[in-house]
Parts: C-alpha cells; structure tokens; sequence
C-alpha cells in the first residue's frame, strides 16, 4: 500500500485540492472523515467537501479550551452548511484532569495535557477509519515541509489525506474571500493559527505563523501530525 499511495501522491502534485477531496471522496466512502479545528485551512476543506457530498463526516477535537469564536464558528458551519459536527472529547473533563494531575496542567507540562486532551482521544476515534483529511500545509513548519498529499498515517494506522499540503496562507485566504466562507475571526486579530485558549496568542510582527502556538515554549505540534 505504501508504495501505491506514494506514487499516486506524486502523481497528486498537479491536481486541484478539490479534485484531490473527490479522489478521496470516491475511493473512501463513508470510512473517509476530515479532521476540523475550525482555522483557516479546515474551512477550506468543509466547503469544498461540502460541494462534493451532502453528508461529509467532519469530526473535531473538542479539548473543552477552545476560543469562543471557534465554538461560534462550529455552530455556523452547522447552520450553513447543514451538516452535524461531530465532537471527539476527552477521557477526562478539565475538573477531573486538575485532580488527577495538576491545575493548568497546560503551563507545567504542555505534552502531556495534549496527549491527554487530543492525541488520545484522536487514536481512539480514528480506530475504525479508513482515511483522514487534515489542512497540513507545507509551508507551516519545518515538521510540515516534507507532508505527501497522500500518504499511510504509521501512527494511526490509515490513510492520511493533506489537499492543501502545496498551498499557501495566501492562498487559503484567496479562496475564503472568493467563495465568501466563514472563518474565525481571530485570523484578523494577528491569530494565524488558533488551538486553545491557554496555549495560544496573537503573533508579533516578523513572527512566523505559527509562532503563536505554545509561546516561549520549545514545543511546536500537538503531537498529532509529527
């Protein structure tokens, strides 16, 4: 399988991300869901799945932290777009979690509270998937810039689909304002990439886009796309 993916993800690299969803689409079925944290990129993907198939399985990770504009966003997506979110949460509620750990477990030990809030409760979802769709894009980070198109998640153990893997965060804006989609609107407010509220803040002129995540830390993924 390895083999056939990478040669169908070179071949990929000329195709539109939509052509790439509906390839997707077509040869996963209903086994196929994307990935959504509600930024920029995800809201590329649903709309572009949505034009594709009137029932897309769109799941997100739902860590109890999220912004509120992110939750207001995830309540228009529904109403727009007809569709129902699916929230993947954790084991742990937050009280529990402070009790079993620490309080603000995210400030002393940022890894773990990931693991606990999204890693684990990703693997647990994902047990019974064919493929994902994620909006990795390249030019994110050093981790990212290497990303196939398609390729065999070793991790999770699927298929792991990036259609916006050659795009740019010009690009992805280009599209929001051309189909006129929603999106966060904390992408005006100089938050080009937004996860939760504790361990995310606006980036600093000359600061790369992610730059804002998990700050002053050395930490640069939540551990689920390395």
């Amino acid at each position: 399988m390895g083999e056939s993916l990478e040669l169908t993800s070179r071949q990929m690299e000329s195709w539109s991300a939509s052509d790439i969803v509906l390839w997707a689409l077509d040869h996963y079925g209903d086994g196929l869901w994307l990935a959504s944290s509600f930024g920029a990129e995800d809201m590329v993907l649903i709309d572009l799945m949505c034009q594709k198939t009137p029932h897309p399985h769109i799941f997100t990770l739902d860590t109890g932290l999220l912004f509120p504009e992110t939750y207001d966003l995830i309540k228009t997506v529904e109403e727009r777009y007809r569709v129902s979110i699916t929230r993947v949460v954790p084991e742990l509620t937050l009280e529990e979690q402070k009790a079993r750990f620490q309080d603000a477990l995210w400030q002393q030990n940022p890894d773990l509270c990931c693991q606990l809030r999204k890693v684990m409760p990703l693997e647990r979802f994902l047990q019974d998937k064919k493929a994902w769709i994620t909006g990795i894009r390249r030019d994110q980070t050093t981790v990212r810039a290497a990303s196939p198109i398609v390729g065999w998640d070793t991790r999770f153990q699927l298929v792991k689909i990036n259609p916006l893997a050659r795009w740019t965060y010009r690009d992805v804006f280009r599209y929001l304002v051309a189909h006129q989609v929603p999106y966060n609107p904390l992408h005006d407010q100089g938050y080009p990439s937004i996860g939760c509220v504790p361990c995310t803040r606006a980036i600093r002129p000359g600061e790369a886009l992610r730059d804002g995540r998990w700050a002053e830390k050395e930490k640069t993924e939540c551990g689920l796309h390395q």
